[in-house]
């Protein structure tokens, strides 16, 4: 069907709201084109879209088409699957509570038990919530650390991970085949509630992720003697975080944390930042006012929906910068393990995972301690995958796993970024460099110090609608066929082809990688330095990874500046 036939279809549908039938309406030609050409695919975490009216935007149809599909494979399950049912949780964005409530209308309608929280909450809890409560999915409204016109729809499987690749797959396809989302039925809430069949959840289940959140700290007598009085300045950027971060910080024993409290509040325009991206220094740029008054020590916000932590530390001169996403992984991979080594608990089959665009300067950390790394494809699902296996077979015990992307996970009570676990954990870290009379910032200068220099830099560039779409397959297409032999003039000594699963050396040599197939090029340098490419599995991106390895960190970062540069002529 048509762009033109998909937009007349959803103009003559007798059920679409007024608001939507004013958009398409107002829709110029370009705009119907990007609204209707495709749909909303399920990438490495769901679906992720502009609010507003089509199929390649998120609104109550498409969020009732994705919940048909969901509800569909629940029945092929047996009623053992629709008893133990759904947990559905939403953040601060724009129609947050009435996707998770259409969600709960189109379970119920098949007669499918859903359990939706009160009011938002976080990814994590969501997690959490799937696995204490047993259920058999889990529904997370979000769109992550997206701007605010964005909303979006995440899917998780029993074990409170992100559904994984063989019942995602068959999700698809019971959303693909549904042909019309405007003749999706749904059961009244007010009554489906009454029944039971719909229940409202919230402080109980609070409590009880509260209660597994005391485990995260190792050293509790650190915290108690360094970490009280210590100055921490936290934003939530007016998401989730608000719901449990204070608690949590509070029950551990931090007493001297400050809130950006005009970021507390619950925005779903995010007006006091431009992008509600803790990876970004701009977001913290009210926290750093607050931290200046204050004399904080560290920096920490969360984003939307609270899977994603970021830190800045003070500088000398009195200003904070912002570490990395792999610079937050390490030192807190380097935290975990020389704890538990000091602690005599440091089990001797310890084991880390990391998505494969992430640092190896982890890797050389983990395996210091004598712990083994576990690169899996990006999306925590992957980590979630290996938790799993890990538990099943009691061949590794689970110590820590990340990706650069800002996603930590301490402890596997959640099967998901966690960013409140990474704060109470980030928080212990300053507390334990204090007791030095050091900061984080001293904290990865020795890390470097001992395990080389590391740099890393990810290039995210937007390409939307269908011309962009075309641009990111002509993209990858050309690395796959014409990739240059050297970057920054060192020579690629392995090329590792994700979608066809082949890891070739530069003398030819073959050999079958193991993971599912995902569309990713990674080449390793002569030197150990290396870069990736894919496309984005929820957004119109493409991003580029590089990472190097110099001889101190300005021989790092020039190597980053010259494949940059390299990259950006092989594209154009």
């Amino acid at each position: 069907m048509s762009y033109q036939e998909n937009y007349q279809k959803w103009l003559d549908a007798s059920n679409l709201p007024n608001d939507l039938r004013e958009e398409l309406i107002s829709m110029d030609e370009k705009t119907k084109e990007d609204a209707f050409y495709t749909n909303l695919e399920f990438g490495t975490a769901g679906m992720r879209g502009i609010i507003g009216a089509g199929t390649n935007r998120i609104n109550i149809f498409v969020v009732r088409q994705a919940t048909e599909g969901l509800a569909q494979l629940i029945e092929s399950k047996g009623e053992d699957a629709k008893k133990r049912g759904v947990v559905i949780a939403y953040d601060s964005r724009h129609y947050s509570p009435e996707f998770a409530d259409e969600s709960a209308a189109v379970l119920a309608q098949h007669g499918i038990k859903a359990y939706v929280f009160e009011g938002l909450r976080p990814t994590p809890e969501l997690s959490f919530a799937v696995r204490h409560l047993n259920t058999w999915a889990g529904i997370m409204i979000t769109a992550s650390h997206n701007p605010a016109p964005f909303n979006g729809y995440k899917v998780y499987g029993e074990d409170g991970g992100q559904m994984p690749p063989a019942d995602a797959d068959a999700l698809t396809d019971y959303i693909r085949a549904i042909q019309d989302p405007f003749a999706i039925a749904v059961a009244d809430l007010d009554a489906v509630k009454e029944s039971g069949l719909v229940e409202v959840i919230g402080e109980i289940v609070d409590a009880e992720y509260l209660k597994e959140v005391k485990s995260v700290n190792i050293n509790q007598d650190l915290i108690d003697q360094y970490g009280r009085d210590m100055k921490i300045v936290y934003t939530p950027l007016h998401g989730t975080g608000e719901m449990l971060a204070r608690r949590a910080l509070a029950q551990a024993g931090f007493e001297s944390v400050e809130i950006v409290e005009e970021q507390a509040v619950a925005d779903p325009d995010f007006s006091t930042v431009k992008s509600p991206n803790p990876e970004s220094q701009a977001a913290f740029s009210m926290a750093e006012e607050l931290g200046r008054q204050v004399g904080a020590d560290v920096l920490v916000a969360t984003d939307p929906d609270a899977d994603r932590l970021g830190v800045e530390i003070r500088q000398p001169d009195g200003s904070y910068t912002n570490l990395s996403g792999n610079q937050i992984g390490a030192i807190i991979a380097k935290y975990i393990l020389e704890a538990h080594k000091q602690a005599g608990t440091l089990p001797t089959n310890a084991a880390l995972a990391k998505s494969i665009v992430s640092t190896e300067l982890v890797t050389k950390i983990a395996e210091s301690y004598g712990a083994t790394m576990f690169n899996v494809l990006t999306g925590f699902k992957f980590i979630a995958e290996k938790i799993q296996e890990f538990e099943d077979t009691g061949n590794h015990t689970y110590m820590f796993g990340f990706e650069e992307s800002f996603g930590y996970l301490i402890k596997p009570f959640v099967r998901d970024k966690d960013a409140i676990q990474a704060l109470l954990l980030i928080a212990e870290i300053a507390a334990y460099y204090r007791s030095r009379g050091l900061t984080l910032a001293d904290g990865i200068d020795e890390i470097y110090n001992e395990y080389g220099y590391f740099a890393e830099k990810t290039i995210s560039v937007t390409l939307s609608g269908v011309d962009g779409a075309a641009e990111i397959k002509k993209i990858m297409d050309k690395f796959r066929g014409e990739a240059p032999a050297t970057f920054g003039n060192i020579a690629v000594a392995k090329t590792e082809d994700f979608q066809e699963l082949t890891s070739t050396t530069a003398d030819g040599q073959v050999i079958a990688l193991t993971t599912p197939p995902s569309n990713v090029l990674k080449y390793t340098l002569a030197d150990d330095s290396w870069l990736a490419v894919r496309p984005s599995g929820t957004e119109p991106k493409i991003k580029f990874y590089i990472a190097t390895v110099g001889a101190d960190l300005a021989d790092a970062q020039s190597k980053i500046e010259a494949i940059e540069t390299e990259i950006n002529a092989f594209v154009k």
